[in-house]
């Protein structure tokens, strides 16, 4: 599908994936879009950025300021320098490998965030700020770690950061017993545990708590055989566009949502009500695992009080975006071209072909599937593969 350039009306209409992308590369506003490449260079770059994105009150703006404070320059997890990501509900700074297991995590434990290629408000801000930055996060989830339990060091293995991670956060092992009681995220007592507890009223949190530490080791040696425990390579950024002609699931419409899954991580967009030509122009991020497998797209029909209708599903292959992302890293390709293309056929649900192309150094794939499994239905999304650099 060839790639649209943006008009004047759609520039007004709220933030798209171009934002994101200026944010970290210092494009000029999308006003400027249709300039040759020439009459850009021309211009200065920061003038139009220091008038709306780097204000003193900008969001970004008060996370670099946050960035800069004592403990927030290295990983809250293995010490690498500049982090670059963040998980919004922890309050932690941490590096994009450290972030690639907080993502298996699920969101409910971790939420990651970019600091530069997310939208942020003052809102998410001020919330994150009141955490506390690395220091408060690690002086509570780091507040006793015993004598055989090593932190990781930047150069770590995935292994090594999966393990630590998964303890120091999911089962809170590092914490004191005792406040355990007030944390959002609490352990699942071992059944042998619960037990135990039912039979006896006084026996307390922080003992349950010390109790399941003591069998740490063999829950520990399980979760380095769990799917999580992956190497990333990447990054892929999901723009889930619109929907159209979408199956009817409640009497003549339907509240479409999408899932997206690749490897273990699974994320999902907002419900849109009442709609079979749904917009969401919602952004999403994965962790590519090394292995690189499909993503996985499932549109459901939200229901209330009985379960989710399935809607429809498509499937995409991603390896020849990475590949050409890595290609292009590479070499340091920066003109845009066409690098390639997944073609239409017969064999495939694409609608039209899925052109990859390299545009102001990053390279993107628009694709629009066929739903399968379903009546009917299309779906139309942008990928993006950033690497580990970024």
């Amino acid at each position: 599908m060839t790639t649209q350039e943006p008009d004047s009306s759609s520039c007004n209409s709220g933030p798209c994936l171009y934002d994101l992308l200026r944010l970290e590369t210092n494009l000029p506003p999308k006003s400027c879009c249709r300039q040759s490449t020439e009459e850009i260079d021309l211009q200065p770059k920061q003038s139009c950025r220091l008038s709306t994105e780097e204000t003193p009150s900008s969001p970004h703006t008060r996370l670099d300021k946050l960035l800069s404070q004592p403990g927030n320059s290295l990983c809250a997890d293995c010490g690498s320098i500049e982090p670059r990501w963040v998980s919004l509900n922890i309050g932690s700074f941490m590096c994009i490998k450290c972030s690639g297991v907080h993502r298996s995590l699920g969101v409910h434990i971790s939420k990651v965030f970019s600091i530069k290629l997310d939208e942020w408000t003052n809102e998410q801000v001020d919330a994150f700020e009141e955490l506390g930055g690395n220091t408060a996060v690690n002086s509570k989830y780091e507040a006793y770690i015993p004598e055989n339990v090593s932190k990781p060091k930047p150069d770590a293995s995935i292994e090594e950061r999966t393990d630590f991670i998964r303890r120091k956060y999911e089962m809170q092992q590092f914490m004191i017993p005792d406040t355990s009681i007030c944390c959002p995220f609490p352990c699942k007592p071992s059944s042998k545990s619960a037990e135990k507890h039912s039979h006896h009223k006084g026996y307390s949190i922080g003992q349950a708590f010390r109790y399941s530490w003591r069998k740490s080791d063999k829950s520990s040696k399980k979760s380095t055989s769990m799917a999580g425990m992956v190497e990333f390579i990447g990054l892929i950024k999901v723009n889930v566009v619109r929907g159209t002609n979408l199956a009817v699931r409640d009497m003549v419409t339907s509240d479409p949502y999408v899932i997206l899954s690749l490897g273990n991580q699974i994320v999902r967009t907002r419900v849109i009500k009442n709609n079979l030509n749904p917009v969401w122009n919602e952004k999403l991020m994965l962790s590519i695992p090394e292995s690189v497998p499909p993503l996985k797209l499932l549109v459901y029909d939200k229901d209330t009080f009985t379960n989710d209708d399935f809607m429809g599903e498509a499937e995409i292959d991603i390896q020849p975006l990475v590949t050409a992302a890595k290609a292009t890293e590479l070499v340091k390709m920066e003109d845009s071209m066409q690098l390639g293309k997944w073609v239409s056929s017969a064999d495939n649900t694409l609608v039209t072909d899925g052109i990859i192309s390299l545009i102001d150094g990053k390279v993107k794939q628009d694709i629009v599937l066929k739903l399968q499994n379903v009546e009917r239905g299309v779906l139309q999304v942008e990928l993006e593969c950033v690497p580990l650099t970024q």
